[in-house]
């Protein structure tokens, strides 16, 4: 046999067709050795008689193949005298049962194979014909063994455009032994995943429309900043545009309620574009024009809010289902006023916000009531459960939503969890006011530097001026009076770890501490 010639092969797997692993225990063990056997991967590898060292890594590489659970068969090994090697070679390359080619290719084997010379160049004219002829194009790899002084892989012409693995020394071999395993058992590191659904807002024809305020938040936005007058009749043209554009996505109809989930969730993605102008207006007023005008101004644009919420006075015949977008439109605008007004250091609007009572619409007013507290502003929706992966349930679908709409880069989430923290806090130091922080689900181990900065008197006065409390002892007094009143050990969808408590991520215990 040549110098220039050596063959390795290997034996098939099942994964490289459609047959079924047998049952062991169903099959005689000399039956089940036989099969296995027949499972086994079977490759075919060319490569060059460069040098005894070369000869030696290849036999080496094929020895710890054997042990790897590949049958290889090696020339030195199988390949007997009087056998026809151009015969044999051709059959490894054709033969439809040789699941891989696998070329180990140094500087004498591109070079022979490029000029049709000795056996290596009879070869490699098998195997390029098979190259260019098959469409199974992956059943030939270039192992490649040698570089040249420009780091380039000495390969033939006909395989330098395809993905080769390194096995250039012994360290290259070692870090490319599992890819190389992995390619003869179709066991590759990184699989592409399943084949999804399309996403709903492709499936559902669920366009947002262009918003109508944009224009005149501009307007109003240049007038308020240059110190315009007719101030109030800007705000009044934005605000009236935000509420027409809310409104006329209210359900008035019976929708379909078999797809009220989706429908929640459509109108929650156009109501958002509400919510941003609406964010935007408080954190413009509030940073420029914290007078008691916008004060005004800001608790009748949270009693619209409350209007739309609720059922349109011409419906007459509907379920409370249908209203459940717009009352997560509320609440989530609502996190992000106090969140904007936090940023801001507007504590006196906060104060009057947290203190206010606020008329409700004529469809929610009783005999007995005609007006409500901020805790009307509390939102929830069970048809978004349609968020849950793999259909489990989610503790709060409502905060889901929220965190997967919170995209605003001035007001990310966890300022929109520490607005919801101090809500929560007022709640527990207020009257007959019920709140369950949704979003604080995700708040894990988060701290929150309003709450945080309070350790220091001078920060401190600010949470005092929301609360009322000039006190830390007092308000330490009333929050934990607001615990049992509400009952939040009974609150078993959160984990109450001390770390994880209310209490210490409200950091109470610190409050007022540092002078």
């Amino acid at each position: 046999m040549p110098a220039s010639l050596g063959i390795l092969v290997f034996r098939k797997h099942p994964l490289h067709s459609n047959c079924r692993e047998p049952n062991r225990v169903s099959w005689g063990s000399a039956r089940w050795s036989q099969i296995e056997a027949e499972l086994n991967p079977r490759v075919f590898i060319s490569y060059s008689w460069t040098s005894p060292g070369h000869q030696a890594r290849i036999r080496q590489w094929a020895e710890q193949m054997v042990s790897d659970g590949i049958d290889v068969v090696l020339d030195v090994w199988d390949l007997k005298e009087g056998n026809d090697k151009f015969a044999f070679m051709e059959k490894m390359v054709t033969d439809e049962t040789v699941t891989h080619v696998l070329v180990f290719s140094d500087s004498q084997y591109a070079s022979k194979a490029d000029a049709r010379k000795a056996g290596v160049g009879t070869e490699s004219q098998i195997i390029s014909r098979e190259v260019y002829l098959k469409v199974q194009q992956s059943k030939f790899i270039p192992i490649v063994c040698e570089f040249d002084d420009s780091n380039e892989p000495f390969l033939p012409t006909f395989l330098k455009s395809r993905i080769w693995i390194d096995f250039s020394s012994p360290e290259a071999a070692n870090e490319n032994w599992e890819q190389l395993i992995r390619v003869l058992y179709g066991k590759p590191a990184h699989q592409k995943p399943a084949l999804g659904k399309a996403p709903t807002f492709i499936t559902h024809d669920a366009v947002i429309p262009a918003s109508p305020a944009i224009a005149k938040f501009a307007a109003l936005r240049q007038c308020v900043l240059q110190g315009k007058r007719g101030v109030k009749l800007y705000r009044k043209d934005f605000l009236g545009a935000c509420y027409d554009y809310a409104d006329a996505l209210r359900i008035r109809k019976q929708p379909d309620l078999a797809n009220l989930g989706q429908r929640v969730l459509e109108d929650c993605g156009k109501l958002k574009l509400v919510r941003d102008h609406l964010v935007d207006w408080v954190l413009l007023e509030s940073e420029v024009n914290l007078s008691e005008e916008f004060g005004d101004e800001l608790i009748a644009m949270l009693e619209k809010l409350l209007e739309l919420k609720s059922r349109p006075q011409e419906v007459t015949t509907w379920n409370e289902a249908w209203f459940e977008a717009h009352r997560v439109f509320v609440y989530e605008t609502f996190l992000y006023v106090i969140a904007a007004l936090i940023k801001a250091g507007a504590f006196n609007i906060l104060r009057l916000i947290f203190n206010s009572h606020y008329l409700l619409p004529e469809t929610e007013v009783t005999k007995l009531n005609r007006f409500s507290t901020f805790g009307e502003f509390y939102g929830y929706s069970e048809a978004l459960q349609i968020l849950a992966p793999g259909g489990r349930g989610l503790y709060s679908p409502t905060a889901e939503l929220i965190k997967r709409q919170a995209d605003r880069t001035d007001l990310p989430f966890a300022d929109v969890m520490q607005a919801e923290l101090l809500i929560l806090m007022m709640a527990f130091i207020s009257d007959n006011i019920h709140w369950y922080p949704q979003t604080l689900h995700y708040s894990s181990r988060a701290a929150f530097p309003f709450f945080i900065r309070a350790e220091q008197r001078r920060n401190f006065h600010k949470l005092a001026q929301i609360t009322g409390f000039e006190s830390a002892d007092k308000l330490r007094e009333a929050v934990k009076a607001g615990h049992e009143r509400l009952g939040v050990a009974q609150w078993h969808d959160f984990w109450m770890s001390h770390d994880r408590s209310f209490w210490q991520r409200m950091n109470l215990d610190a409050l007022d501490t540092i002078s």
